[in-house]
């Protein structure tokens, strides 16, 4: 569980001092994120949702590992909880491009 842990707080620590992804993986992506400005909040935070998924996504390239750990936090409380910083960090910063929608 400590392993997994370590794991999980590696993915955060990369996902929060913007990764950059490999020059091969950047032209097989699809540009998912043409702009951090939504109509409204709610879209903002499932553009900061869809932005961590898509972090996790590119360092964890298997899906069969990515779907077992998923398993594993699934199920704990803390490792969810740090799931959602995740989210809320990503949040925030769409939150002052669109100017807190005002």
């Amino acid at each position: 569980m400590k392993n997994l842990l370590s794991i999980f707080v590696l993915i955060t620590a990369l996902s929060l001092s913007s990764f950059v992804v490999a020059d091969d993986m950047k032209a097989k992506s699809t540009d998912y994120m043409p702009s951090l400005i939504t109509a409204t909040p709610l879209e903002g935070r499932q553009l900061a949702i869809l932005m961590v998924r898509k972090t996790v996504g590119t360092i964890q390239r298997d899906g069969k590992t990515k779907h077992a750990v998923r398993d594993i936090y699934e199920g704990d409380p803390m490792m969810l909880m740090r799931a959602v910083e995740l989210v809320n960090a990503e949040f925030a910063i769409i939150a002052v491009a669109n100017d807190y929608w005002r």
